[in-house]
C-alpha cells in the first residue's frame, strides 16, 4: 500500500520533519484516560493538568524525548489486601504530548488528585534577512557576481 504524503508538493521543501511530527502525534494514545487539561495561565505559560487520582509521586514519571513530553503512571497491585468488591482499578497508564519548537517544561506538582504539569513557550524571534546583490560593472561574467546576505534580529 502506498503511503499518501501531505507534503509531496515541489513547493514544500524541508517539511520532512513536520511531517514526521504530525505522524508521531496521530501514533499517540487515543485513549481517554486519565483524562486532562490545557490551560493559559499567561502569554507564554500553559499548564497540562491530569486528573490522575490514586496515584502517587512516586508512581508517577515526566519524561521528554525528542520534543515528546510522556506521563507515565503505574501502579502496583497490593498483595497484602483482601477486596470484597473492587471497583478502582490497579491501572497503568501513558499519554504524550508533542511540544513545540522550544517549549520547556518548568515544573510539576502534584495537588488533590491532580499532577499539573507547566510549560513556557519562548517569544518568537523575527528574523528579516536583507540581501545585497553587487555586479561588477566592468565584467558581464556570472562568476563576478557577489551575494551579501545580513541577518537582522528582533523580538516580537
Amino acid at each position: 500500500m502506498t503511503r499518501m504524503s501531505l507534503f509531496n508538493s515541489p513547493f514544500l521543501l524541508g517539511f520532512d520533519e513536520l511531517e514526521n511530527l504530525l505522524d508521531r502525534t496521530a501514533k499517540a494514545s487515543s485513549d481517554g484516560y486519565p483524562p486532562y487539561n490545557i490551560e493559559q495561565l499567561a502569554e507564554d505559560g500553559l499548564r497540562i493538568s491530569l486528573a490522575v487520582a490514586g496515584f502517587s509521586d512516586d508512581e508517577l514519571s515526566i519524561e521528554i524525548e525528542d520534543r515528546q513530553l510522556v506521563i507515565k503512571g503505574k501502579q502496583s497491585d497490593d498483595g497484602q489486601r483482601v477486596y470484597l468488591h473492587r471497583g478502582i482499578a490497579a491501572r497503568q497508564f501513558q499519554r504524550s504530548f508533542v511540544l513545540a519548537e522550544g517549549i520547556e517544561v518548568t515544573g510539576a506538582s502534584l495537588d488533590n488528585g491532580l499532577l499539573h504539569i507547566d510549560l513556557v513557550r519562548p517569544k518568537v524571534e523575527v528574523r528579516k534577512k536583507v540581501i545585497r546583490i553587487n555586479t561588477n560593472a566592468s565584467s558581464q561574467c556570472a562568476d563576478d557576481r557577489t551575494i551579501d546576505v545580513a541577518t537582522k534580529s528582533s523580538a516580537v
